[in-house]
């Protein structure tokens, strides 16, 4: 009986793994870095991060905000962050299938997605991001 349930718990949890990475990949492929007017406005060559917040959302205020000064600061014109207000924007924020915040975006030089976080994402979870797709060394 109590194999029977740790068996079912790990397989919700690889389940609701899946269902995850599956909803991350749509996301990503859902942005057409070509025709979107929000990446139209951002410098060619320099890697970017979309970040979508709310004026209520304190995760957002007290770490995510400070996670993104700490790298803006370090990384200086090597990369850009682009702060999109989802109960202003919310045209934006549909487009981009925002459902809570923070959400970060990840972009390479090419203004093509590249990692999407669904919450607080730290300054290093960022910066290992950039790495991984080659956008800072």
């Amino acid at each position: 009986m109590a194999l029977e349930r740790i068996v079912l718990v790990i397989g919700l949890v690889l389940l609701g793994w899946v269902i995850i990475q599956w909803y991350k990949q749509r996301q990503i492929s859902r942005i057409n870095p070509t025709s979107d007017p929000l990446l139209e406005s951002l410098r060619p060559d320099v890697a970017s991060i979309v970040y979508f917040t709310t004026p209520g959302c304190i995760p957002c205020r007290t770490q995510q905000q400070p996670a993104l000064a700490q790298l803006q600061s370090e990384l200086g014109e090597m990369l850009q962050v682009v702060r999109i207000d989802a109960t202003q924007e919310t045209e934006v924020a549909d487009r981009w299938g925002v459902l809570s915040a923070p959400t970060t975006f990840i972009l390479d030089r090419q203004r093509r997605v590249q990692h999407v976080n669904f919450g607080v994402a730290d300054a290093q979870q960022l910066k290992q991001q950039l790495k991984a797709i080659k956008a800072i060394e």
